[in-house]
């Protein structure tokens, strides 16, 4: 029987202070503890607002029909409530790998859950790559 190997992304909600600080790369305080924990699993955060921003500007240099997305992602960015809410959130990746394997993903999730303990990160998630556990964008 085939099986199939889900792969993992670790995601994090943080106040707006803190988003500021983690976007801005001041590394103070819980943006340290953060920056340091992402460092020590070969990963980096990256604010979801940012990534959307980006994935629009390459969209719109190489033609938006490559790019299933485009429409729904340039939605979001230009709503001021989506942006409140996505710019305050952050997923790591594995240098330009959006997605990675469990062992990585659950121990850089268990690292970061002593700052979720202490208040200093508002969320912490862990999602598989499983379509039936995870809506899927339009």
């Amino acid at each position: 029987m085939l099986t199939t190997e889900w792969l993992f992304q670790v995601r994090i909600k943080v106040s707006k202070k803190l988003s500021d600080s983690l976007r801005a790369r001041k590394l103070t305080g819980t943006s340290k503890e953060i920056y340091k924990i992402a460092d020590k699993h070969g990963t980096v955060p990256v604010c979801t607002y940012d990534a959307f921003c980006d994935y629009c500007s390459e969209a719109e240099e190489n033609g938006i029909d490559q790019y299933s997305l485009y429409d729904w992602t340039k939605q979001v960015i230009g709503d001021p409530e989506k942006k409140k809410k996505h710019i305050k959130s952050f997923a790591f990746y594995e240098e330009d790998s959006q997605i990675y394997e469990e062992t990585l993903a659950k121990s850089l999730y268990n690292d970061l859950l002593t700052l979720r303990e202490n208040d200093l990160i508002e969320d912490l998630t862990l999602i598989d790559s499983n379509p039936s556990n995870n809506p899927q964008p339009p």
